[in-house]
């Protein structure tokens, strides 16, 4: 068999230091793109007008059109499903308080290390909570937060499901009876913490950028 020349050796290494230094190169930031793909958000007008409202309604309400709103808006049918589910789950009637419903966001979305959907829902803790450090200890790891062990109960819950689904068992959902919540409580913890793992995905798939008036609020 032929041997490695000295030069095809030499060569090997350089194409090999410059893959790396090009995998570990800084990556430029993007300021004005929502996300790394080329799908226009269709003009406001074009939307049907309840959705055309609720973006005003946003805008007038936290003072800034949130992105993921904006990234899906390339199709109107799929901003629609988004933002009804959004809405329903977070916004509708349920055993597990708002700020509760924010928590587990935030827990799903640090197990999946999502940058969009921490900084938004970190600022909504903070908004809700009227506590920073809560907002950073749930950011960074929730379970040095002071929580009640409601909190503590649903939060571990919504973990597992997160990183292992298959393993949830009758006494993982025992263990949230225990601390008081009623089978649609569970129902919606299940139904909120999925809704953010699929969010997690496509936010972390297509390069989604948070809103930089995020990062500021309820500081």
């Amino acid at each position: 068999m032929k041997q490695p020349t000295r030069s095809s050796k030499k060569a090997t290494k350089a194409k090999v230091k410059a893959k790396q230094t090009k995998s570990t190169a800084a990556s430029p930031r993007r300021t004005a793109a929502l996300t790394a793909l080329n799908l226009k958000p269709l003009p406001r007008q074009q939307l049907p007008a309840d959705l055309a409202k609720y973006f005003d309604i946003c805008e007038e309400k936290i003072g800034f059109l949130p992105n993921v709103l904006a990234a899906f808006s390339f199709d109107a049918v799929k901003l629609r499903a988004f933002s009804d589910m959004y809405n329903d789950l977070m916004l509708g009637n349920s055993g597990i308080t708002k700020l509760e419903r924010e928590m587990v966001a935030v827990v799903v979305s640090a197990a999946n290390q999502c940058h969009y959907c921490l900084v938004a829902h970190g600022a909504a803790v903070r908004e809700m909570s009227g506590d920073p450090i809560l907002g950073e200890e749930l950011v960074t790891n929730w379970r040095v937060a002071p929580l009640t062990p409601r909190q503590r109960a649903m939060l571990e819950f919504a973990h597992l499901l997160t990183v292992a689904s298959a393993e949830v068992e009758e006494a993982d959902r025992a263990a949230l009876r225990a601390h008081g919540l009623a089978d649609r409580d569970i129902w919606d913890l299940a139904a909120i913490t999925a809704f953010f793992n699929m969010s997690n995905r496509i936010a972390s798939a297509v390069d989604m950028r948070p809103n930089r008036q995020y990062h500021a609020q309820a500081r």
